[in-house]
């Protein structure tokens, strides 16, 4: 079976196809001045392009794994997901409270998706 790496970069791909599966790395804000909601959409925006670059779109994601360094971001994180999401076809999902790689990220989202 082929591998499809997408964005390649010196550390990582931003997303990998192999097989019927999409693999996206962790996607975070390129505009930090936003609040969780504006980070939010920003990331998701990113995910919906990656997503059509590998063949695939966000009705296809089979998990998601969101990653915040304030649980106290949890409600404003979901005011954007819940408009994105597809209603009727949403990923299995995990939020979890972490450092993130810059104090400047309110978000940072990694999905796996079908193709």
């Amino acid at each position: 079976m082929s591998i499809q790496r997408i964005n390649v970069g010196k550390r990582l791909s931003e997303a990998v196809v192999h097989g019927n599966t999409v693999y996206l790395a962790g996607e975070v804000p390129d505009d930090t001045t936003k609040d969780i909601t504006g980070q939010t959409e920003e990331v998701l925006a990113k995910i919906e392009k990656l997503l059509e670059q590998a063949g695939s779109d966000k009705s296809k994601i089979l998990s998601a794994q969101i990653f915040l360094p304030d649980m106290k971001d949890f409600a404003g994180m979901n005011v954007a997901w819940e408009k994105w999401v597809v209603p009727g076809q949403t990923p299995a999902r995990a939020t979890i409270e972490a450092k993130l790689a810059s104090p400047a990220y309110k978000v940072e989202i990694m999905c796996i998706a079908a193709l």
